[in-house]
């Protein structure tokens, strides 16, 4: 096939960067809907006198409804595309982000975040809508400029019990909910799918049946449960750990915890242009080492500086996996795969994020030490990197392993 014109190549990388702003701030702002209950959790444990198992609950349903609902949304998106799946699906969303702001009992809030959760799964949307608007050779670090959009996670760390402590805690929900309103018309509006794009003639089942059957699929299903998992598991649990722990106020613990979630933001399209260069098995190898490390040195509770080096650690290195599993993946699936590819693998992502706050309240309310929980997460790093290193693929175009 004969290049494009310059001018036509033009165009289609402006369109490009212009579709991945787009994609990466309405994923953004769904993320900070996604996250709004979780640095409140602190505040509804005095307010409603709940457990702490109560509390990782609470946290915890979005995570899961955000993880299951990435396999209905990313096959959405192969069938729709990503303009209308993720225009109506943000718009759709501020009706749960405006009913938790009025919610005043433990079973309101378990439904509104359970309805809330769909905002989370938008991150399947945005995968295949990026991934179509660039060459195989650019895709990780696409992608992990798209993935940045976890930075509302760390928005809401930071501006959610601020907005509530100084204005009133329906203040940050009505916010998210015009800014929901604001990307969903944008995308309506502005957004465009990549060209060339059709959608598949098998129904629903069976593109997602022969998505789940790739190897590549299935492996960074684990991988990704295990790093993304990670990220949000501290993300949603870190600001009640910390308080517990180190007797934090609630606005040092959301904070830190932000921090947290920034710098592996920050990392993930590193994570992404380091797959490009050197390969994601190889980069991946030596992020589940990290974790390993770093899960260690937090679980004896250290003093706060080598505590605060420990976690920040991981979050780079969680911030890289996140980046190198889905560069991985944009090459190993065919683009009409994409979309379901990715709903498998999110899926997984957000059920690695769910039960690790379930356990841990768990193994607290039952020892008063969240030092198991953490060898746990050591022991599964330590794991993945075995496979990692010795199982899979060796690194596309090296004929070398990790």
């Amino acid at each position: 096939m004969a290049p494009a014109p310059p001018a036509l190549a033009g165009t289609r990388t402006a369109s490009a960067i212009m579709a991945l702003i787009l994609a990466t701030t309405a994923f953004a702002v769904n993320f900070w809907a996604w996250a709004l209950l979780s640095p409140l959790g602190p505040v509804y444990k005095d307010l409603l006198g709940l457990s702490a198992f109560a509390v990782s609950v609470l946290v915890a349903v979005p995570v899961i409804v955000g993880a299951l609902g990435r396999m209905l949304l990313g096959a959405l998106t192969d069938r729709y595309g990503g303009r209308l799946v993720f225009g109506v699906t943000s718009l759709l969303g501020v009706l749960p982000v405006l009913f938790l702001a009025f919610a005043e009992s433990y079973p309101a809030l378990l439904a509104g975040g359970l309805l809330l959760g769909m905002t989370g799964a938008t991150f399947a949307i945005g995968v295949p809508f990026v991934n179509a608007w660039f060459p195989p050779e650019r895709r990780g670090l696409a992608l992990g400029i798209f993935g940045m959009g976890n930075i509302g996670t760390a928005i809401s760390g930071f501006a959610t019990p601020w907005l509530a402590t100084e204005f009133g805690r329906s203040v940050p929900f009505v916010m998210v909910a015009l800014a929901l309103v604001a990307v969903g018309l944008a995308f309506l509006t502005l957004g465009r799918d990549a060209p060339g794009a059709k959608a598949p003639a098998e129904p629903f089942l069976t593109r997602f049946a022969a998505a789940a059957r790739l190897r590549v699929t299935r492996e960074m299903a684990g991988m990704y449960a295990l790093t993304f998992g990670g990220f949000v598991a501290f993300g949603v649990y870190l600001p009640l750990y910390l308080k517990a722990v180190y007797g934090l106020s609630v606005a040092d613990a959301a904070a830190r915890a932000a921090g947290f979630v920034v710098l592996a933001t920050l990392t993930r399209p590193v994570g992404g242009w380091l797959a490009d260069r050197l390969g994601g098995e190889r980069v991946l190898c030596w992020v589940l080492l990290g974790v390993f490390c770093c899960a260690i040195v937090v679980s004896f509770a250290p003093g706060m500086p080598l505590a605060t080096v420990g976690f920040l650690a991981m979050a780079a290195a969680l911030g890289l996996g996140n980046g190198a599993v889905f560069a991985i993946l944009g090459r190993g699936v065919p683009v009409p795969m994409v979309g379901s590819a990715t709903g498998v693998v999110g899926a997984a992502g957000g059920l690695g994020g769910f039960l690790p706050p379930i356990v841990m309240g768990l193994i607290y309310q039952a020892t008063g030490s969240y030092a198991i929980g953490l060898m746990l997460l050591a022991a599964m790093a330590f794991g993945a990197f075995v496979y990692c290193w010795f199982v899979l693929p060796p690194a596309a175009g090296t004929g070398e392993r990790p």
